[in-house]
């Protein structure tokens, strides 16, 4: 008990840590935050492609900025924080709850379409979100 409740102190300070930064540090002007290595290799845009910039722009409130960045990431924060949410339920009722979406045998392959669907339209000629 003791190391899960370390566990997610670490967990909790590192993501603390991380907010601090990006909110502090624009991604598009310093640069040791990492680069995209298929951009760099391709001139394309992967689906992670803008994911710092857009978390700097949510942090300061720029929706409309972080869709242009990534749209992609900003659909998928109501879920990961849904789920975000069941997990600390589940640490602190120390009972195992579960939101079954995320369990279900078919949401690797709708995921895997989705994000490949948005790997291809966003590198398309035209796409209107491109930053």
């Amino acid at each position: 008990m003791k190391r899960k409740k370390l566990y997610f102190a670490l967990i909790g300070i590192g993501i603390l840590i991380l907010i601090g930064i990006y909110f502090n540090y624009n991604p598009a002007k310093y640069s040791f935050f990492p680069k995209c290595p298929f951009h760099y290799l391709t001139g394309l845009d992967c689906p992670g492609c803008g994911s710092q910039r857009a978390i700097y722009a949510l942090l300061h409130g720029n929706i409309i900025g972080a869709i242009h960045q990534n749209l992609l990431l900003i659909i998928s924060l109501p879920f990961l924080a849904i789920h975000s949410g069941y997990q600390a339920l589940s640490f602190v009722k120390q009972k195992s709850y579960k939101w079954k979406v995320i369990y279900h045998p078919l949401t690797p392959k709708i995921l895997t379409v989705i994000v490949v669907a948005f790997w291809i339209i966003r590198n398309l000629p035209g796409f209107p979100l491109k930053h």
